[in-house]
């Protein structure tokens, strides 16, 4: 049957009464037509496209209009030279995820195009899930098959250096947006290549609008600038996604223009303002095995580099002792994240981490090191109703006989619920003032007693 009659039979099909019976089949057969063709132009496109054109698809700084404009006139083209036309309203579809599959990134390109999804899983060709305002949400979104999945994948990787294949099957990288990108392929992902895309927003979120968000309030951003601005050491802790590191770009803001800031990261997706920043990156093995450049051998490294600042994207393991060391050894100010569930918990993993290192340090010594080198904990949470709250702002006192004392600033306190669901608290000041005032005090930094007064 030709490709015109195909389709009008796919609509009459729709139109019955007994498509409901057989809505699967009938959708099915459509998609395999229109996949079929989408396969076809496209590849067509690859080869028709002119050496002019082909450098101007791999130009970052091309005008994605323009690219819009070449690839879909080429699809019109093509469509027309078709044995049997395509009507209208499915030629506009073909050509538009024709567009996506050549420019962007297959059919979830829309999808990272949307200002509104922060995140986008995909768990293999089937299924393709979005987070939105801090909701998970599945979408009709489909792949092809597995290879098409893996074709997205390699698009993503491959400018950056960075390969996928059964060698070496996990991969951490970023979108020229600075979005960060994990993959995991077969034959660890026993249901098909897998791809989370964690999207950041096109201008950094200022501290305005987090207080806008109710993530912190006024109080709280005035004392975390003071924080800053007097070079106290902050670690920021959390879950996943409970917005780490959109609290440590803003934290990073705060940091004066004149001064030289460092940061080190796994896939770099700090975007800071000030101009004096040198950004360093880890690097995987090579196909040899070799080559491969450590969070700790970049720590170390920065430590050479003659920084005002140091901010360690996220530790995980044994880059903490470093981090510590750098706190330690005249280099105030540094920030960094970590994974934890409360600022007691931060400690805990930190004493892991440096353990992790690999050093035959006694518990006490690691303990000393930390109470020393960090000086406030921030403490952030994603909350059930997925709204993201800053819950504690901690200070690290110092040590009582083998334990390190904490003394909570700030606390979020939650009161219920509203009647959309909503989580209803407050972020209220416990009423202690901090030892680290008079540390502020001798950097110039005055803050208004009123912000600790308990309300």
């Amino acid at each position: 049957m030709s490709l015109l009659k195909r389709l009008e039979a796919n609509k009459q099909v729709e139109a019955s009464p007994a498509a409901k019976e057989r809505p699967k089949g009938a959708a099915v057969l459509r998609l395999d037509i229109f996949q079929a063709l989408k396969m076809r132009i496209h590849k067509r496109i690859v080869d028709e496209l002119g050496a002019e054109e082909s450098k101007l698809l791999t130009d970052k700084d091309a005008d994605r209009r323009q690219l819009d404009d070449i690839v879909a006139k080429l699809a019109n083209a093509l469509m027309d030279e078709e044995p049997v036309p395509v009507p209208r309203g499915e030629r506009a579809r073909i050509i538009t995820e024709v567009v996506d599959e050549v420019l962007g990134y297959g059919p979830i390109d829309p999808l990272l195009q949307d200002e509104t999804i922060s995140e986008v899983m995909v768990n293999g060709p089937a299924q393709v899930y979005v987070e939105r305002k801090g909701k998970i949400i599945l979408t009709d979104v489909r792949f092809r098959d597995d290879a098409h999945v893996m074709h997205v994948i390699e698009k993503i990787v491959a400018p950056l250096g960075r390969r996928i294949d059964e060698g070496s099957p996990m991969v951490d990288a970023r979108l020229p947006d600075g979005s960060r990108v994990n993959a995991i392929i077969p034959p660890l992902a026993l249901k098909g290549p897998c791809l989370t895309i964690r999207k950041f927003a096109k201008e950094p979120l200022t501290v305005d609008d987090l207080i806008g968000f109710g993530t912190l309030t006024r109080d709280m951003a005035d004392l975390l600038r003071a924080c800053v601005e007097g070079k106290l050491n902050i670690v920021v802790a959390g879950g996943t996604g409970s917005g780490k590191t959109t609290t440590l770009n803003v934290l990073s803001s705060f940091i004066p223009d004149d001064e030289r800031i460092v940061t080190v990261e796994d896939a770099a997706e700090l975007q800071l303002r000030q101009e004096h920043v040198v950004t360093l990156e880890t690097r995987p093995p090579n196909i040899e095995g070799k080559g491969a450049i450590t969070m700790r051998d970049l720590v170390r490294n920065s430590l050479r580099m003659r920084p005002d600042r140091i901010v360690v994207g996220e530790v995980r393991s044994g880059e903490a002792l470093d981090m510590l060391q750098a706190m330690n050894t005249g280099h105030d100010g540094s920030l960094t994240t970590g994974h934890a569930n409360s600022p007691r918990d931060t400690l805990s993993r930190l004493e892991t981490m440096v353990l992790m290192a690999g050093m035959d340090l006694p518990v006490r010594a690691i303990r000393e090191q930390i109470a020393s080198a960090v000086d406030v904990i921030v403490q952030q949470a994603r909350l059930r109703d997925g709204s993201r709250r800053i819950t504690h702002i901690t200070e690290v006192q110092g040590m009582e006989g083998e334990v390190i004392t904490l003394q909570d600033i700030f606390v979020f306190e939650q009161t219920g619920k509203d009647e959309a669901g909503r989580i209803t608290g407050r972020l209220k000041p416990t009423g202690i003032r901090p030892k680290f005032i008079e540390k502020l005090a001798a950097n110039g930094i005055q803050l208004a007693p009123e912000i600790f007064w308990a309300k």
